[in-house]
């Protein structure tokens, strides 16, 4: 593994934090000794994509909440990130809004009583779009690894759908699986 790789497991970012935490992505970040940040491209409502609006249990095109964030390490983009939310869940609420959220969207989400329990994560690698190939700086046969997440809560209904873009060859997945 290189120097420039980053090994990155999904827990932090499914656990509630404390109030005045910083976000996971940030505290995870500077725990490895780098400046982790992010922008929102977009914030609010919008038709839900086919995949996302399955994962949701939705039909395709009904409204749900996304925030479109770039995730940076160091100023540098490294993870392109579409949050989506059920409209029932996030309309009208700080998920709508095109500012960054104390604490995170996850603790938020948990405030409110909607708390993942079980998550269901893809991966699969391919070429970025122009867009994505731009946004993340990458040379023209550079792949990317595509990761989406469904959270669910305890009644077994689906909170919020992740759909990220990676350099492949900047990250690897880590999954820890306890039996019993």
């Amino acid at each position: 593994m290189s120097d420039t790789m980053w090994v990155s497991t999904s827990m932090p970012y499914l656990t509630p934090r404390e109030k005045g935490q910083p976000d996971a992505w940030e505290a995870e970040a500077t725990l490895r000794g780098g400046k982790g940040s992010q922008r929102i491209a977009y914030a609010g409502e919008t038709p839900a994509p086919n995949e996302v609006a399955g994962l949701l249990g939705l039909q395709a095109g009904d409204t749900v909440v996304v925030r479109r964030r770039i995730i940076e390490l160091n100023g540098e983009a490294c993870e392109l990130t579409d949050t989506y939310y059920p409209a029932s869940i996030a309309r009208g609420t700080r998920l709508a809004v095109k500012r960054k959220i104390p604490g995170g969207a996850v603790s938020f989400l948990a405030e409110r009583g909607h708390i993942g329990v079980r998550v269901r994560e893809d991966v699969t690698a391919g070429m970025p779009s122009s867009e994505e190939r731009e946004a993340l700086r990458l040379d023209r046969d550079d792949p990317v690894l595509r990761l989406s997440r469904v959270t669910l809560d305890g009644d077994d209904r689906p909170v919020q759908v992740d759909m990220m873009v990676m350099p492949a060859d900047r990250q690897r997945l880590r999954y820890e699986i306890r039996i019993g």
